[in-house]
């Protein structure tokens, strides 16, 4: 009888020292949560907007059909009002670090004052240049090249 009570004492003890999980929300789960919506949005921007535009070899300039993919982008930001967004400007891997950066940036400026111009408010808008540091496609030929040269509208 007491090596039962001993067993059973012990199997509590043990049982009590073991984490269980909550009944409610965590800052750890609401991140998940937050994280698994903010790829779910991320995903309807790239399927009904498209993510990304093309630039010209040493162009910033935005193309008839950058236009086409960036009138769907304000269109869907504007039905997503409280979504902010960071524009990533992309270059190949040709020119200096410090060009491709510059560049980068001014097709990522032209993409958010595009943008602006649709009425997104400014402060929904980030940009950001990563020069050639990021390619899209790894390559030395003019189809890798021509998928690099792009800015891409990143879901926050």
């Amino acid at each position: 009888m007491l090596k039962h009570i001993t067993l059973a004492f012990l199997a509590v003890l043990t049982l009590s020292g073991c984490k269980t999980s909550p009944r409610h929300t965590t800052d750890n789960n609401v991140a998940v949560l937050n994280t698994t919506h903010e790829s779910s949005l991320a995903a309807d921007f790239e399927k009904h907007a498209g993510d990304r535009v093309f630039f010209g070899f040493n162009k910033s300039d935005i193309s008839s059909k950058a236009k086409e993919t960036l009138h769907k982008q304000a269109k869907w930001l504007k039905n997503h009002s409280a979504v902010k967004a960071t524009i990533a400007g992309h270059c190949d891997e040709k020119g200096t670090r410090e060009y491709n950066l510059a560049l980068g940036e001014r097709r990522a400026t032209a993409v958010q004052n595009f943008l602006l111009n649709q009425g997104i408010e400014a402060n929904r808008l980030e940009t950001i240049s990563y020069g050639k540091e990021k390619p899209a496609v790894v390559g030395n030929d003019e189809a890798a090249w021509s998928q690099n040269r792009r800015a891409v509208t990143e879901i926050k």
